[in-house]
Parts: structure tokens; C-alpha cells; sequence
């Protein structure tokens, strides 16, 4: 299970006010569209559907006055796949929240073989940063929180890219955060007793100064890097680097089997996208390249659909310009 699809991801968003609905092993959310008293749902890194999922999901559709339901299933291409798609009626969507490429890194390899199968230059900034006297720790104390969210602020500004709110990212910490700290490590049966989805906060200190701050979900056999921000201060030591390097380590001593870099670019990235720079620095890491289904949009209302993808498209027209 992703953790988009878990029990405490959906208790975090109802404190957003987003309105989440569980059907048949799925959890999807219903939003509002402004100034309309219709809805737009939203299933993230779920299950590929079926015919009998779609049908429920038309009849809840209906109920909750969507035009749509956006569809983002967790599971890699295949050519059977993409027919079976086609035949479901499943139309791509326009914008997709989610990238269709990701880097998913083997975590039960040792770690001489995971440095092995590294870029040359990133295991040359791994050893610069700690030579440069960079510590990597945990802390969940509200101090180094507004770190981070500050770091996250002058990192989405700075990459110019979207990013959640203040009030979204503190919501997500409270419900999500670990009531302890990874070390000393916590065993692997006292995070199954917690509940499923946990979220820790690292950060990357050098000179009492923090540069980089991470926060990792901790779920089943599988860590994920989801939110990362860093300072512009003191690049020259390398801090992302080895703040990945030690959340591989600690994935290991959990006994997890994977690390999942949430998002990557395809297989001939353009240097000119703005997330080229997130890409490569995964990439240098020697991650398996996985391509996902894509994004699928399940109409209800098709008159109300082609209105929307007009209006949308405007939108985002909008939005790029500004």
C-alpha cells in the first residue's frame, strides 16, 4: 500500500477539509470546484481499477456531483496494461499530480554494493561532505519543524516551483510524525504497533547551522522521500548528499526493502525542465527508472468534462505566466 492510500493519510486530509471517501479498498478524495456546486475526485497511487471498481465509482461520482474522478494507479507499465486501460474507457489526464516516473532503490543490497552502483560524483560528495564534518540527524522538535518549513519556502521560491502551504505541511507533520526519534532506532514490530504511516524529520547540520531538512514516510517494506528543502548556504559540502546516503542506511537498519524517491523525470529528461536538477541528483544514486500507468481521468459528466478541460487549460495558461 502507498501511503497516499492509507488510513492515517486519510485523517490527515479531512483536517485539510478535504472530504475522503474509502470504496472497495480504495480511498479517494472529493473537491470542490470554486464558484460551481460540482466536484472533481481524486484516487492517488491506488490499485489498477477494474470494471466492477469503475461502476461503484460511477454511482459515488453521481452522489458527490463529480464531473470526474482522477485516477493515478501504483503500478508500472505494461503493454497489456495500456490495453486494458483503453478498453476500460479511461481518458489521459491533462495534468497528472503525480510524474509517471519514479526511482526505486533496492535497500536489501549491502552497502558497499549500493555505493558501488553510485555515480562517481556522488559518492565523491558523499565522502566530501563527511570529511567536511556534516551530521545527518533526527529531530521532531518544533524548532527544527519551522526549519524546515522555512528551508521549504526558500526552496520552492528559489526552484520556482508549486508547493504546499504552511498550514498543509503542519497538518501533515502532526497526524504523520513519529512519537520518537530514529536513534537510538526504533525496532521494526514498534512501528508495526504504531499504526501503519509514520514520517520522521531529518536534518543535515554543519557548523550548527541546518542546510538540508527531509521528512521520509515509513511504511510496510518501503521508505519514501517525500518533502526535502535546502538552504543556499554552504553548497560546497554537499549536505543532500549525504543526507540520501544516510536515509539509505537507515531504511536498512529498519529491515525495509525499498526506497521510493517519489517522482522522477523519463528516460531522456530535457536540461531545461525545472525538475531536471531533482532528477539527476536521484539518478546519481544508481535507483532503478520505473514508469507507472500514468494518469487516467474516469468521466461522469461528459457535457460538464469538455467544459472543464477548456477552462482549466486557461487556467494553467494563467498560472505559468505568473
Amino acid at each position: 500500500m502507498h501511503p497516499l492510500q492509507s488510513a492515517k493519510w486519510g485523517e490527515f486530509r479531512k483536517k485539510t477539509g478535504i472530504k475522503v471517501v474509502s470504496i472497495n479498498n480504495l480511498q479517494l478524495t472529493i473537491h470542490p470546484i470554486p464558484f460551481v456546486d460540482y466536484t472533481i475526485g481524486y484516487i492517488p497511487k491506488g490499485p489498477m481499477p477494474n470494471k466492477q471498481i469503475l461502476t461503484e465509482l460511477m454511482k459515488l461520482g453521481e452522489n458527490e456531483k463529480c464531473i470526474f474522478i482522477q485516477i493515478e494507479p501504483n503500478v508500472e507499465t505494461s503493454n497489456n496494461l495500456k490495453l486494458k486501460i483503453k478498453n476500460l474507457g479511461l481518458v489521459p489526464s491533462a495534468h497528472p499530480l503525480f510524474t509517471k516516473y519514479n526511482f526505486i532503490l533496492d535497500l536489501t543490497k549491502s552497502e558497499e554494493e549500493l555505493l558501488k552502483n553510485m555515480s562517481q560524483k556522488t559518492r565523491y560528495n558523499i565522502r566530501l561532505s563527511e570529511r567536511k564534518g556534516v551530521r545527518v540527524v533526527e529531530d521532531n522538535s518544533d524548532k527544527t519543524f519551522k526549519e524546515y518549513l522555512q528551508l521549504t519556502k526558500e526552496t520552492t521560491q528559489r526552484q520556482k516551483f508549486y508547493a504546499h502551504n504552511e498550514k498543509y505541511h503542519t497538518l501533515m507533520w502532526e497526524t504523520l510524525k513519529s512519537p520518537s526519534p530514529i536513534f537510538p532506532l526504533p525496532s521494526r514490530e514498534r512501528i508495526k504497533e504504531r499504526g501503519n504511516l509514520e514520517a520522521h524529520l531529518l536534518k543535515a547540520v554543519y557548523k550548527q547551522e541546518t542546510l538540508v531538512t527531509w521528512i521520509l514516510f515509513v511504511l510496510g517494506d518501503t521508505l519514501y522521500y517525500p518533502y526535502g528543502a535546502s538552504s543556499i548556504e554552504h553548497k560546497e559540502v554537499m549536505a543532500s548528499n549525504l543526507m540520501m546516503w544516510e536515509a539509505i542506511k537507515f531504511g536498512k537498519k529498519l529491515g525495509l526493502k525499498k526506497l521510493d524517491m517519489w517522482g522522477a523525470l523519463g528516460p531522456n529528461p530535457d536540461r531545461n525542465d525545472p525538475w531536471y536538477g531533482f532528477h539527476k541528483f536521484k539518478e546519481g544514486y544508481g535507483a532503478k527508472h520505473v514508469e507507472y500507468v500514468g494518469s487516467y481521468d474516469f468521466v461522469i459528466n461528459k457535457n460538464l468534462y469538455f467544459i472543464y478541460k477548456i477552462l482549466n487549460k486557461i487556467r494553467w495558461i494563467v498560472l505559468k505566466i505568473k
